[in-house]
């Protein structure tokens, strides 16, 4: 990936709000034909066993893998033709990647199965679902998961730039004219694929609407983490009668402008986080007070990129280059997403702190390797800048900030020249519906925190937020979580799940050195 590139996705790094832990797993593989034919009780084909039949779609066997899952996730495959633009019926056509599978052989199936929706925006949810599956288990008891992947995202007609960069100086590329210099030539060349004004929430909710049609499925459940629990509001909000019920994993409420207050969400979480290190006289007296290093590093960076020579994590050579401001606040933000990954770093800012910048750089380029086949980018620009740009604005308040305004700048900058397409008037108004609803929150989300959960569920009649203690973003596959989840799906109602079984969630305690926390 050139230079100027990788400063776009380190850009969109910092606007997504990504859907499952993205660091866990790098450029998953994309789904692949297995000779292993299945069986359940919807309707096999007679030109083969192998292939079956949901509704009017064919599929086909697949395997849905993932380097960081040792084994992959029985599938059937499919693609399903849809308008690009829903006002040209004469016009281009693209093709929707879905996977289904299907509920347990001994299944007394029901006939309305669970949408999952992932994250980003520009992830892939049958890319992203085997690291979810197991939170899936129970539900495959009784029901078929049907993963759709986003127009624009996964295989979808993916809205990737891969141009080539200009030669220049590396100090350089974070300028707001190299910013959007570099997004009017991703413009240029993805306007070539797609028209990129049809690419937002809306379009991708009629879509999904599409694919239940085409399966014959009256109801469905709609499970969004994320970026995807907007896609779920939405879907809820124009076809009511089609949603049985929907689960907000780490909700965006309707009516939030993504990127106006990131910044303050975690600084936020950060607060918390920290406090389980200052709280603690072992941890205080081993790396300090987390708080203070951040300063001190991010300080030092904002004077300018220090030179590292460190070890790459992925061959272990030695490299040197330099390290950047913005590379420690997109690895902060993203780290604190996760618990066992936010304890690692006041040991690693302590280090940073004494000039030891080596563990820092190395984790930043694991971090962001991969970045470009997980997150599209041009999708994620097509629904930002549609549903969110034209509403961001820059808050001084947040100048000091780890993120500062660099996000609501470069956010602004880039959506002055990407195409944007239209949205409803009522968008951006709060979900109210009697649609039964479980919303998830983690206690110490960097990105969605609970106030989130509280503001989306006060509309929701027959909705229940649960928040869980010392977790971070997505929260669905922790503790009892899946069992509680497939009791929802189950009886569509919330209100009556039992959560005591939560209360055995603890706090994940900060490493003190690089063998482990203090006890």
């Amino acid at each position: 990936m050139q230079r100027k590139y990788r400063v776009l996705l380190a850009l969109v790094a910092l606007l997504a709000l990504f859907g499952y832990r993205y660091w866990q797993s790098h450029a998953p593989k994309k789904a692949t034909a297995t000779a292993t034919a299945t069986t359940g009780k919807h309707a096999a084909s007679d030109e083969s066993v192998k292939r079956r039949h949901y509704g009017a779609l064919t599929f086909n066997p697949c395997t849905l893998s993932s380097p960081m899952v040792r084994e992959g996730v029985t599938a059937q495959c499919t693609t399903y033709e849809v308008l690009e633009n829903r006002s040209k019926p004469d016009g281009r056509k693209i093709k929707l990647n879905i996977a289904w599978i299907p509920a347990d052989e001994d299944a007394e199936l029901q006939p309305d199965p669970v949408f999952f929706i992932a994250g980003g925006p520009g992830q892939s949810a049958v890319q992203s679902y085997p690291q979810l599956a197991a939170s899936f288990k129970r539900i495959l008891d009784k029901r078929d998961v049907i993963l759709v992947d986003q127009r624009g995202t996964g295989d979808s007609n993916p809205l990737k730039c891969s141009s080539k960069d200009a030669e220049g100086d590396p100090a350089d590329a974070v300028t707001p004219a190299a910013i959007e210099a570099a997004t009017r030539e991703c413009v240029a060349e993805l306007s070539k694929i797609a028209d990129l004004t049809q690419y937002d929430t809306t379009t991708a909710v009629a879509d999904l609407d599409d694919v239940r049609k085409a399966l014959g499925a009256e109801k469905i459940n709609v499970m969004g983490v994320s970026y995807g629990t907007r896609v779920a509001q939405q879907y809820a909000m124009r076809y009511p009668q089609s949603t049985r019920t929907i689960v907000l994993d780490s909700v965006v409420p309707n009516s939030t402008i993504l990127g106006n207050i990131w910044a303050r969400n975690l600084e936020d979480a950060l607060t918390r986080q920290f406090a389980l290190c200052t709280r603690n006289e072992a941890c205080v007296k081993a790396v300090g007070n987390p708080r203070e290093s951040l300063d001190i590093v991010m300080a030092t960076l904002r004077k300018g990129p220090v030179p590292v020579t460190y070890r790459d994590p992925t061959t272990g050579e030695f490299k040197s280059d330099t390290l950047k401001a913005n590379e420690v606040a997109n690895l902060v933000r993203m780290f604190a997403y996760m618990p066992a990954m936010a304890a690692l770093i006041p040991h690693q800012l302590h280090e940073a702190a004494q000039g030891r910048y080596e563990s820092l750089k190395a984790m930043s380029d694991m971090l962001t390797s991969g970045l470009e086949d997980q997150m599209m980018m041009g999708m994620q620009m097509s629904v930002i800048c549609t549903e969110d740009g034209d509403n961001v604005v820059s808050d001084a308040a947040d100048k000091n900030t780890v993120l500062g305004t660099s996000l609501t700048d470069a956010m602004s900058t880039m959506c002055k020249v990407w195409p944007k397409g239209k949205m409803p008037a009522d968008f951006h108004n709060p979900l109210s519906t009697d649609v039964p609803a479980l919303v998830l929150e983690g206690e110490l989300d960097p990105v969605t925190p609970p106030k989130f959960g509280e503001e989306t569920v006060k509309t929701l009649k027959n909705g229940r937020l649960f928040v869980l203690r010392g977790q971070g973003h997505n929260v669905i596959g922790v503790g009892c979580m899946p069992k509680l989840f497939a009791k929802f799906i189950e009886t569509a109602d919330a209100k009556q799940l039992d959560g005591k079984c939560l209360d055995n969630l603890s706090y994940t305690p900060p490493f003190t050195s690089y063998n482990g926390w203090t006890p």
